[in-house]
């Protein structure tokens, strides 16, 4: 069974990330990973630790000579902030001691007061330092190889954004083929007429200090009949996906197909018919409306998932009022540095954790300790089907 564990915190030496469960005999390379955490750092509107943070990766192990070696494989992305900055260093040191410049004014909308709360902390760096969101950047180390578990089964997994502030996207949707053209895009995009109107709402946005949330729009094309199971509440794909979806910082909503706009419609109209494809010798379904899942299980057909994240919570001008928890007295939330949004970027992190559910459920169904006979196995599945 595939799963992942991240560690490390925002400003800390590292993050890693260990995934087990890959066949043996999967093509892994350091480039093909550096790619993909490269498209988590595009995006208008993004801050200006965007312009200096490196992600070097190390393969530290469960590869070699360019294959997975079917053990776990660890990954660490070193910061290099932490290394060029001697604050970072006595700030976040795993070694005995006590904060110079301890946080006490906790930020609303972020994970800083009730994390204190919970855990017993005065000092809201505790607590932000791994709820930041730069922790995506391990799970898109480990959503890279659940893309190239995918591929060998001819499963491709994109995004691209919807709606960014107020403004819509059309109905335009890309393909596998298509990603370079969104990535191209400023704003991840593929209605270059909303883009534009995205980029100026970022702008305005910027000049008020302000932030803006948005909707992105995964899509996973090849997807295996039978993902997922209808036989156990736990294995419903559909609720798979809204787990991994939810779990990103700043997500606040998901739906998988049509699911919000069907729900004021009648029956008549908000399902997908049912039809026999002659030519390929299998069954389709002529809409998306149910996002390619039925009962907890995959169709085959398009998987559609959105995400809906929120404004960011940390602004720069309007700042937004906490109490101090020393004190007790009203102020102001401390600012970390901010975007001005995130929701380009958060489409790529949503593509890892799609990614990594249909890796994962595909592992399930078909097995296998190396890569070929993954791969023969799910050939098999699909042939038995038609």
């Amino acid at each position: 069974m595939l799963r992942f564990l991240t560690a490390g915190e925002s400003h800390g030496r590292a993050l890693t990330v260990i995934v087990e469960g890959l066949p043996a005999g999967l093509w892994v390379t350091r480039d093909a990973i550096a790619d993909e955490l490269s498209r988590r750092r595009l995006g208008y509107g993004r801050g200006p630790r965007q312009r200096f943070e490196e992600d070097e990766i190390t393969l530290v192990g469960g590869v070699r000579h360019g294959r997975t070696l079917g053990s776990p494989v660890s990954v660490e992305i070193k910061n290099t902030e932490w290394f060029r900055s001697d604050v970072w260093h006595a700030e976040m040191s795993p070694e005995p001691g006590v904060s110079e410049r301890p946080l006490t004014q906790p930020r609303p909308g972020h994970a800083d007061l009730a994390g204190m709360q919970k855990y017993g902390f005065a000092d809201a760096r505790n607590v932000l330092e791994r709820a930041s969101a730069r922790e995506t950047a391990a799970r898109v180390v480990a959503g890279s190889l659940a893309k190239a578990l995918l591929r060998e089964i001819g499963t491709h997994v994109i995004s691209h954004v919807v709606q960014l502030g107020s403004v819509r996207a059309g109905d335009r949707r890309p393909g596998p083929d298509d990603m370079f053209e969104v990535d191209e895009s400023p704003v991840r995009c593929f209605d270059p007429d909303a883009a534009a109107r995205m980029v100026s709402e970022i702008e305005a946005a910027a000049k008020d200090g302000d932030s803006l949330g948005g909707v992105i729009e995964v899509l996973a094309v090849g997807v295996p009949v039978g993902l997922g199971s209808y036989v156990h509440w736990d294995r419903r794909l559909d609720g798979l996906l809204a787990r991994a979806i939810m779990s990103i910082q700043a997500v606040k909503g998901v739906e998988v197909g049509d699911g919000f706009e069907v729900a004021g419609r009648r029956g008549s109209a908000a399902h997908d018919p049912i039809e026999w494809d002659e030519a390929g010798r299998t069954y389709r379904r002529s809409s998306t409306l149910a996002g390619g899942t039925e009962g907890g299980m995959s169709t085959g057909e398009m998987l559609v998932v959105r995400a809906a994240m929120k404004p960011l919570a940390t602004l720069n001008r309007p700042t937004l009022r906490t109490v101090d928890v020393v004190t007790k007295e009203s102020t102001v939330s401390f600012k970390e540095r901010t975007d001005v949004t995130a929701v380009p970027a958060m489409g790529v992190v949503a593509e890892t954790m799609v990614a990594l559910v249909l890796a994962a459920e595909a592992q399930r169904k078909f097995g296998g300790d190396s890569v070929e006979e993954f791969t023969r196995n799910a050939s098999a599945s699909r042939s038995a089907l038609r």
